[in-house]
């Protein structure tokens, strides 16, 4: 004979709901256009761009739409043709200089599907950091779509190496559940070596908007006479980059940050290796690296086919910390 307390479990037993199913990780485009318009670092030329959502699986695509026939070209390692200066990418005869300011902002903030229109041969440089290209990403908005987040899992440790003694530079990729960079510089400048040398960031943090987005890219006064001389450097000035003579920064405002060198060091290396056209589940770790040796690295892990893995989360509460979450605005 059942009691009246015996009753009563049982029925609160049947009212339990059941557990909630997770939801997937959800892949992210725009939800509507974005327009900028701006010069070119090096070519100082003008240049617009406009930012425009695409189907999920698309990757992020470069699109010179200035082109008698525009020209599409998408994101991946093999793409990166030149690293001299900033990352370009190229399709066939066109190419895309100074992408990695931009696609720092998408793994920033995690859009994965993208169409990039580009009016000429070089990504517009703004304010010299990602900040302005996280602005017009957030005022379009981002739109979940219906397919799953595709992740690189990095599973053994690569690395490359360049240099010897004071040469020497190194960067490297170890197995973590999230995307962590380190990163460490070594300029022989007096206000360069008086700021931060070393940071590292946790893009799980969910802080990329307020610590790495507003970094500037930097320059010495006698590296900027020098480009200038061979016809590079033409849109680049004070209101786009840091710019330093022997003893102090040129610029009115100073720094952003304390450490903002080193800063800009890491937005610089996840515009790189996003390239690779997948978010990496990674700990990155780099002495000196720059475009060159950031791309040769992700080149290193692909020619490895058992370093790595593609994974997406069916539940996104397995997903590392903050990858659920877009970033939120500054």
């Amino acid at each position: 004979m059942l009691t009246i307390a015996a009753i009563d479990r049982l029925r609160t037993r049947q009212e339990r709901p059941a557990p909630k199913i997770g939801r997937m990780l959800q892949q992210r485009t725009l939800k509507s256009i974005s327009r900028a318009v701006g010069v070119g670092l090096h070519s100082g030329q003008r240049v617009e761009l406009t930012l425009r959502p695409a189907p999920a699986d698309t990757g992020i695509v470069f699109r010179r739409v200035d082109l008698p026939e525009p020209v599409d070209i998408p994101m991946n390692a093999e793409a990166v043709t030149d690293t001299r200066l900033a990352s370009t990418v190229s399709n066939g005869g066109a190419k895309v200089q100074t992408v990695e300011h931009i696609m720092s902002a998408c793994a920033g903030i995690g859009i994965d599907n993208l169409y990039i229109d580009i009016t000429a041969d070089e990504v517009p440089i703004l304010d010299g950091s990602a900040a302005s290209f996280v602005f017009l990403l957030q005022s379009a908005g981002v739109e979940l779509q219906k397919a799953p987040r595709r992740f690189i899992e990095v599973l053994a440790p690569v690395e490359v190496r360049e240099g010897e003694g004071a040469n020497e530079k190194w960067a490297r990729l170890d197995p973590y559940h999230g995307f962590r960079l380190s990163f460490e510089i070594d300029f022989d400048h007096k206000v360069v070596n008086s700021t931060g040398q070393r940071f590292e960031f946790d893009l799980g943090s969910g802080q990329y908007n307020r610590d790495i987005a507003r970094a500037r890219t930097f320059g010495f006064t006698k590296e900027v006479e020098y480009m200038r001389s061979k016809g590079l450097a033409l849109g680049g000035g004070l209101d786009n980059a840091i710019v330093m003579d022997d003893t102090k920064v040129l610029n009115a405002g100073g720094l952003r940050y304390d450490d903002e060198f080193v800063k800009h060091k890491i937005l610089d290396a996840m515009g790189d290796l996003y390239i690779v056209g997948h978010p990496l589940l990674a700990a990155y770790s780099a002495f000196r690296s720059g475009h060159a040796l950031n791309n040769k690295l992700l080149r290193a892990l692909l020619a490895q086919p058992k370093a790595y893995r593609f994974v997406t989360f069916d539940d996104e509460r397995a997903a590392p910390r903050g990858f659920a979450e877009v970033a939120r605005a500054w």
